[in-house]
């Protein structure tokens, strides 16, 4: 672990003050964006996964608080940076989301006022192919993503980590970019890596559930049923179509990686 540099400045906790925490690994062609969208907040916190494409180098353009520690998972990254949070409020974004103007502003007029809650859930815009989808479940997505610094931790899971917020939530109206599965080949890859990860999570909490051979057939019938026709995924058109056969590929995988964690159990 090692602290590249640091600003004092950025130390003090104003009643009012934003801590904004991201976690990086190999993003270079994002990073410089999304940190350019959260440069009003009062402080910025990188915990980089030892990045070798300058990834450090662009965050350095707006932050001196860059942590480089060895990828632990998505989980203990973020609490690293949590840990690290001086502010009384903190913003968490990845790599790949950007802070529009609009939820800027909310955020800034919602801490500047006595919030009536410890935490809140912000909308989410998502993109599959640099086309917005508003269907098909993945909008407003909402995210817990604002807290109160000392009134949330983090969930253990390896996959879908969330913020756990020890108090009241509310929502904001505004919602924030989230530019993910750019290309086929990057949604595909994103596969392999998520539904590991889920089924090493799923494996170990259900470790007594038989994994049969309809699993692999009905879980990702009804993971495509559901995203294309009962969230109106359709209405995206061929967008929604990959993205509900995407979806379904993922549960394929989930269910026959469960398959084959349970047979090498038994072995």
């Amino acid at each position: 672990m090692t602290e590249l540099r640091l600003d004092m400045k950025n130390q003090s906790s104003t009643r009012g003050g934003v801590s904004v925490i991201i976690i990086t690994q190999n993003e270079a062609c994002n990073i410089r964006d999304c940190m350019k969208s959260v440069s009003w907040a009062d402080e910025i916190i990188i915990v980089d996964a030892e990045s070798t494409d300058g990834t450090r180098e662009l965050c350095r353009e707006f932050t001196n608080r860059i942590f480089v520690r060895p990828w632990s998972g998505f989980a203990n990254q973020k609490q690293f940076a949590l840990d690290h949070a001086s502010q009384p409020w903190v913003l968490s974004i990845d790599a790949d989301e950007r802070v529009p103007d609009e939820l800027a502003q909310e955020i800034k007029t919602i801490i500047a006022s006595s919030p009536e809650h410890d935490g809140y859930k912000i909308p989410r815009l998502s993109t599959f192919l640099g086309k917005p989808i508003y269907h098909g479940g993945w909008y407003p997505g909402y995210q817990v993503r604002l807290f109160r610094r000392d009134k949330c931790r983090l969930s253990a899971s390896r996959v879908h980590e969330g913020f756990v917020v020890d108090g009241s939530i509310g929502t904001l109206k505004n919602h924030m970019m989230h530019y993910t599965h750019a290309t086929l080949e990057e949604s595909l890859t994103r596969l392999n890596r998520y539904s590991t990860l889920e089924a090493l999570d799923r494996f170990e909490r259900l470790r007594d559930k038989k994994i049969h051979w309809w699993d692999l057939l009905a879980h990702p019938f009804a993971e495509f049923f559901r995203k294309f026709i009962a969230k109106s995924g359709w209405r995206d058109g061929m967008h929604g179509f990959l993205m509900a056969t995407i979806s379904a590929m993922v549960k394929l995988s989930l269910y026959a990686k469960m398959w084959e964690m349970q047979k090498d159990s038994e072995q």
